[in-house]
């Protein structure tokens, strides 16, 4: 049997308009196959259920598609040039092997809620695993943060020294900061957690489809109820996937920022191994942080995916339009990036050096006049005069800082509620399991 298109009706597009509209859809659908497959396994015990299939169809189509399944497991699926997509090559798979039997997993459905089933499947695993990336870089965050918790580094605010401020302090506030993003991703999760399978085109289908078997057997969380609501959801789980992609790469490229700073000589607060910097053509002291600068530019990029699908989808009526096949450019080769990014960040953090002895440095002396003033209030100075003593010992060039911080409160330099930060994270994590999963 040649191949052909789900909606063939007897003739051939011009192929200048079949490459222009299909683009890389091809590539892109080989990363929906598992899920085209597990949909349709899905799909077709439902229509046994409600008669549409015999049971001795039903075992043949499920041997067949799993069969499938194990070739896509293997690397030996393909779709063939020719064949328009994903799904219209696993349906003619089996209606080469299966005859007239595999022509029927189509019934009560459309490539829409096809397309979006496999969608929700994808981003449902992609999120969990970027999740799982986030959990390990945090972890190591927390773990530094530990280890160097009594080193102290000077803190800043407008780019000048401001107060005194630790490693366990930095380390930690990155930790902290990916757990909202986590939460992000969670909300994403959910959002993709939700079964379309059923909307067919849009509006439903006259067979009396069991959706809430549908729901049950992929293991979504809930039912996309109404029918329009569902195909209304393309485009929206992209964009929240992307947003909270977008979180995750602002923080870790927010952090690469601060490591390119910190290894500058400038500033010596931390560094790496040589072979995990790079050198300059021409000048031979240079050790550059090359990884970390282009950490910051691939996050930064990352941080465009929202806006990108927004200006793709906006003013969309409702309904499927083929605009929105172009999603798939956009978000796919994204999450390849962020996890690849994440492993990247947790692979150099595990080799940083930290300086121990920063604050010797005499510039950095004026970071102690926030805590003398407090010393001077403790022993039952008015603030505004202790405020007045300290400033004029440094307008007169006579201060001398105690070099002595005392920080207890939750969340200071003494007490960096690592604990009760990865408290946080794990109720966070607890989100991302679906009873039945």
């Amino acid at each position: 049997m040649s191949s052909t298109k789900l909606w063939d009706k007897g003739f051939e597009p011009d192929r200048m308009i079949e490459e222009y509209t299909v683009g890389q859809d091809r590539e892109l659908d080989m990363r929906l196959a598992r899920y085209d497959v597990e949909g349709s396994l899905a799909h077709i015990a439902m229509l046994e259920k409600i008669g549409l299939l015999t049971r001795e169809e039903l075992e043949t189509l499920t041997a067949g598609l799993r069969e499938i399944a194990a070739e896509i497991e293997a690397g030996r699926f393909e779709i063939e040039p020719g064949t328009e997509d994903v799904h219209s090559e696993v349906e003619l798979m089996l209606t080469r092997r299966l005859g007239d039997a595999g022509k029927k997993i189509h019934s009560g459905r459309s490539r829409n809620d096809q397309v979006l089933v496999d969608l929700k499947l994808f981003l449902r695993d992609e999120l969990r695993q970027i999740a799982g990336a986030v959990r390990t870089l945090f972890d190591r965050l927390q773990e530094l943060s530990e280890r160097h918790k009594e080193v102290l580094m000077p803190g800043y605010t407008h780019l000048q020294i401001a107060m005194p401020s630790s490693f366990g302090l930095w380390f930690g506030a990155y930790a902290e900061t990916l757990v909202d993003d986590m939460r992000l991703l969670a909300a994403a999760w959910h959002i993709a957690n939700q079964n379309p399978l059923g909307s067919a085109a849009g509006y439903g289908s006259s067979f009396p489809l069991d959706r809430t078997m549908t729901t049950r057997l992929m293991g979504f969380e809930e039912l996309h109820y109404n029918v329009v609501a569902a195909q209304m959801s393309r485009g929206k789980s992209e964009r929240a996937a992307a947003a909270a992609i977008a979180a995750v790469a602002a923080t870790v490229g927010r952090m690469a920022m601060d490591l390119c700073l910190f290894m500058s000589q400038n500033f010596g607060f931390v560094s790496l191994p040589d072979e995990l910097t790079t050198g300059s053509s021409i000048m031979p002291h240079k050790k550059n942080p090359d990884v970390f600068e282009i950490m910051r530019g691939r996050c930064n990029r990352l941080q465009a995916l929202p806006n990108e699908i927004a200006l793709l989808t906006t003013n969309l009526p409702a309904g499927y339009h083929r605009d929105l096949q172009l999603l798939k450019d956009i978000l796919f080769p994204a999450t390849d990036e962020i996890r690849r990014t994440l492993g990247m960040c947790d692979f150099m953090l595990a080799h940083l050096r930290v300086n121990g002895h920063i604050l010797d440095d005499r510039k950095y002396d004026y970071l102690f006049t926030v805590e003398d003033v407090n010393r001077l209030v403790l022993q039952g100075v008015p603030f505004r005069e202790a405020y007045r003593q300290v400033g004029m010992a440094v307008q007169r060039g006579e201060y001398s800082p105690t070099r002595e911080v005392h920080h207890t409160h939750e969340g200071s330099i003494g007490n960096l509620c690592t604990a009760e930060i990865r408290r946080k994270m794990e109720r966070v994590m607890e989100e991302f399991e679906t009873p039945g999963l």
